[in-house]
């Protein structure tokens, strides 16, 4: 069972409540959470600005509440049928963060244990990210359809004092699932990496090919 949620925060709103960057977001939807401040993170979320405000969607496996800050009448929640990932096609929209890992050596030319992490901005190497990471999803884009991808967007943020940025890249266009149950699994857990500072998450709506 998992339920998708919109809120829309006026961008006055995230000032008073010191809203600043995508790592702050995070710490505060948490408060749709409230009787689980110590669980494992277990949702997705996404975040758009637009228009002097903020749209932010959230995927959750525990119903959330809406938090004080969010007014009444922006916030929507809508359990998601389990019907709803029986589909063959998709229209999707997700913002990523696609990266490679570079391999780095210590002063005796060791090899470190976790490589550095640097965004990918070339056209083909970011077709190539998605698909790789489709592949191992159990879904392809579509061959037919065009694959819109966005130009990588530096979003920076500071976590524990220390600043830092994530690339993000906004992906368009039309999926197949190859394998449901790994479909399913791929939706729930999201795509790529920095998923708690808002990417990964699959913004999905079937389709019928034949009507496109």
């Amino acid at each position: 069972m998992s339920w998708l949620v919109r809120l829309e925060v006026d961008a006055k709103i995230a000032r008073t409540e010191r809203i600043s960057d995508n790592y702050a977001w995070h710490k505060r939807l948490w408060e749709c959470f409230p009787d689980e401040p110590v669980a494992k993170r277990d949702f997705l979320t996404r975040i758009d600005q637009i228009e002097g405000k903020f749209r932010l969607w959230m995927l959750a496996q525990r119903q959330p509440v809406r938090p004080q800050w969010c007014p009444l009448d922006d916030f929507a929640v809508k359990e998601i049928a389990p019907s709803f990932l029986s589909h063959p096609f998709y229209a999707f929209d997700v913002r990523a963060n696609p990266t490679k890992c570079l391999v780095q050596r210590d002063a005796n030319g060791v090899r470190k244990r976790n490589g550095k992490r640097i965004p990918l901005v070339k056209p083909d190497e970011l077709r190539a990210w998605l698909e790789r990471k489709g592949g191992a999803g159990g879904f392809s884009i579509s061959a037919d359809k065009p694959l819109e991808i966005g130009p990588m967007v530096e979003n920076y943020f500071s976590k524990k004092g220390q600043a830092g940025y994530h690339g993000g890249v906004q992906y368009r266009g039309i999926l197949v699932v190859d394998d449901p149950a790994r479909f399913a699994e791929t939706y729930h857990s999201g795509i790529g990496s920095a998923k708690g500072f808002g990417f990964g998450l699959l913004l999905l709506a079937p389709i019928n090919l034949q009507t496109i």
